[in-house]
This record gives structure tokens, C-alpha cells and sequence, in this order.
């Protein structure tokens, strides 16, 4: 497939959907890589380290991966597994920690390359694919509303610049609304910019370890939750959207970036569902064909983001979180709609669809794993039972 793209396919939409993304990512889980890093025992410099090398690897991953399948496709880090070595790490040296990033790297990337992912991925039906991600987005759609009880006026003056520009200008309504909420924003003084300047983390280089104990206790874990609580909704996500693209290449690849980047920093790259889903909206391109260029723009923002370390976290995180969560919800908001629309279109498959995303929104964690998960179990559980008794 060619790797060029017109330039005239490239719309100011596209652009802010990809920005959009990568604000959603970092604000929503930096915070969260801080924490695991210093549960590592990470200093602040390496911190700012592993921020770049996360910001490059997702950059990498998602231009060239989006530009050869032409379908939007965006890398991320793994959020859950971030949140599972905040309590999992502390006790291990930080070259142990990075030995239990190889590792799982390792065996995510077999899984790629063996086509056993794939396989799992092909039998799950549309409909539960689809109420799985309108589960996983239902949060972000929600927090958009609750997002009144903390800056009434803020978010008030979003959804309704949302729905004028939704009503009269449907290819810039996310790009009015995020400029409407940064304007009022910046009037009432709510973005703390930082008057520290944005400079370039140098990663280092970490040499691995390996122990038993750390690779069985963390490692293991570490690869099934990022398996089953990102890699999986992410593919689920591209299915959902109608995108039909080899799983098995994706997982490898992004398996094989974070190998190569993890002694720096670059622990776990993996393919994203949520901002990846921001990409995906009819608000950002009428053409479906075209959408990728979000995703390709994404890339470029995380670059960016990467070059920068720690100091574009800041930056982001100097944003009010009422804006945060009412650009989140609003851009995500035509993809929520289309995903309960492909979950409930097949009345055979509508029972096993609505117990998914019950199950997903419910945000459940059993054993260190989250709801996404549990939510295709539970669907395709409901799904087997009820096909059988219909054959039977």
C-alpha cells in the first residue's frame, strides 16, 4: 500500500481531532505514568525521559501504521498497565522493571506474530465490538455533562457552541467549541501556563534485568492487563468504526517498537480505543477513507509531545478539567452514537450487546482487570448460550 497521502485531503478538522486526541491522552493518564515511573524509581530527570521516548514511539507507530493501512489508527501507552505497576513496582530496581517491560513486550509481540491475538479478535461479532466501545466511551460522553456541576457557565457555553456549529457548521464543531472553551477560559483565568521553558529530555539508556519473581509476579500480569484492558478494545474500537484491518501486523509492530524504545523509557506502546475513537467521529471528516489523516495528525502531536518530555505534560495539565472533559465527551459524542447504533441494528444479537456494554460501562475490575474485558466475556458468554438455544 503507498504511504503518500494529497495534501488537499487534509482539512483543519482533521487536524483538531488529532489534537483533541493527544490533549484526552495525556491529561487523562500522564499523571498516572508519573506515578508508575517513580514506583519504578525513576528520577524526575528519567521521568521526563520516558515522556519523550512515550511521545516518539506513539508517534512513530501511529503516522506510519495509519498511513500504510489508510485507516486511523493510533498507538498509546497502556494506561492499565500504568495503574497495575503503581502498586506492583514499588520493591523492584528500576532495571528490573524494565527487564518486566521486555518481557511482556516479548510476549505481546509472539502474540502478533503467531496470529493467535488475531484469531480471538475475528470470532467476536460486530454488534459486541460496537457495544464494547460505546461502553468504554459512555464515561467520557457522561463527564461531559457532569463537567456542569463543576463550571456551569464553561461547559454550558461549549455544548451549546457544539450544537449551533453541529447545526450549521458540522465540520468545524469541535474546532469552535475547543476554541470557545479555551477563550473563556483564558478570560476567567483559569489556564495556569507554567513559566517554565519547554526543553528536550534526554532519555537514558537502563540496562534490564531479569528475576524470576519479577517477571511472574509483574510481568505476567502486566502483559494480560494490557492485552485485555487496551490491545483488545483497540481492535475492537477499528472493528467497531468499520475498519478492517490485519490485527495480527498491528500488534506485532507496536510490540516491536516498544522492544526496541523500552530500555529508554518507552515501556509499552499498544493500540489506543478511546482517543483513537476521537479520530473515528463524522465530525472529522465526511469521508470515512479520509479519517486516518486525524490519526496521522495525532502522530505529528505526540512527536511534538515527545520532543518536549514532561514540560507538554504540564502544559496540558495546566487546562481546566471542565474543558477537558467537555471536549473529550462532545468530540466523542458522534461516535457513541454510531457504536449503540451498530450494537442494537441485529435483533438476534441485541441481548448479548446490551449485557456487553452493561458490563463495560459498569467499569468492573476483577483480578487487576478492567470492564472492556469483562464486557466481551460476558457478551460473547450471553451470545454462545442464546445462539445455542435458538440452533437447538
Amino acid at each position: 500500500m503507498p504511504v503518500s497521502f494529497a495534501l488537499k485531503d487534509v482539512s483543519f478538522s482533521t487536524l483538531i481531532a488529532g489534537f483533541v486526541a493527544v490533549l484526552v491522552g495525556y491529561t487523562s493518564s500522564a499523571a498516572i505514568i508519573f506515578q508508575a515511573a517513580e514506583a519504578a524509581g525513576a528520577s524526575a530527570v528519567q521521568i521526563g525521559g520516558w515522556l519523550s521516548m512515550l511521545g516518539i514511539a506513539q508517534g512513530l507507530a501511529s503516522i506510519s501504521l495509519s498511513l500504510y493501512y489508510r485507516a486511523p489508527i493510533l498507538a498509546a501507552w497502556s494506561t492499565p498497565g500504568a495503574a497495575l505497576l503503581v502498586t506492583s513496582l514499588p520493591g523492584t530496581s528500576l532495571n528490573e522493571a524494565i527487564g518486566v517491560f521486555l518481557f511482556a513486550s516479548a510476549l505481546i509481540f509472539i502474540c502478533g506474530i503467531t496470529g493467535l491475538f488475531a484469531r480471538l479478535m475475528n470470532v467476536i461479532p460486530q454488534a459486541i465490538s460496537a457495544a464494547m466501545l460505546a461502553g468504554i466511551l459512555l464515561r467520557f460522553g457522561a463527564d461531559a455533562f457532569l463537567s456542569l456541576q463543576q463550571d456551569f457557565w464553561l461547559t454550558f457555553a461549549m455544548c451549546v457552541t457544539y450544537l449551533l456549529s453541529r447545526r450549521l457548521l458540522p465540520r468545524f464543531a469541535i474546532v469552535l467549541t475547543l476554541l470557545v472553551g479555551l477563550l473563556l477560559a483564558l478570560f476567567r483565568g483559569q489556564i495556569a501556563l507554567s513559566d517554565s521553558p519547554l526543553v528536550f529530555a534526554v532519555p537514558e539508556f537502563i540496562t534490564p534485568h531479569f528475576s524470576w519473581a519479577s517477571l511472574l509476579g509483574v510481568g505476567i500480569p502486566f502483559f494480560i492487563v494490557t492485552m485485555a484492558s487496551q490491545n483488545a478494545p483497540g481492535v475492537a474500537t477499528l472493528k467497531a468504526a468499520g475498519y478492517q484491518v490485519p490485527v495480527s501486523p498491528l500488534i506485532a509492530i507496536t510490540a516491536l517498537i516498544a522492544l526496541v524504545l523500552t530500555p529508554f523509557g518507552g515501556f509499552s506502546v499498544c493500540i489506543a480505543a478511546i482517543t483513537a475513537a476521537i479520530c473515528m467521529g463524522s465530525d472529522v471528516h465526511p469521508d470515512p477513507k479520509k479519517r486516518y489523516l486525524a490519526a496521522v495528525a495525532a502522530g505529528g502531536f505526540y512527536l511534538l509531545a515527545g520532543v518536549f518530555g514532561g514540560s507538554i505534560g504540564q502544559l496540558f495539565t495546566a487546562l481546566p478539567q471542565p474543558l477537558i472533559h467537555a471536549i473529550a465527551g462532545l468530540a466523542l459524542l458522534s461516535t457513541i452514537s454510531g457504536s449503540l447504533y451498530r450494537a442494537l441494528l441485529d435483533e438476534k444479537q441485541r441481548d448479548a450487546a446490551v449485557v456487553t456494554f452493561l458490563i463495560t460501562a459498569s467499569e468492573l475490575t476483577l483480578w487487576g482487570i478492567g470492564a472492556a474485558f469483562w464486557g466481551l466475556i460476558g457478551g460473547m458468554m450471553t451470545w454462545f448460550i442464546l445462539s445455542v438455544r435458538e440452533n437447538s
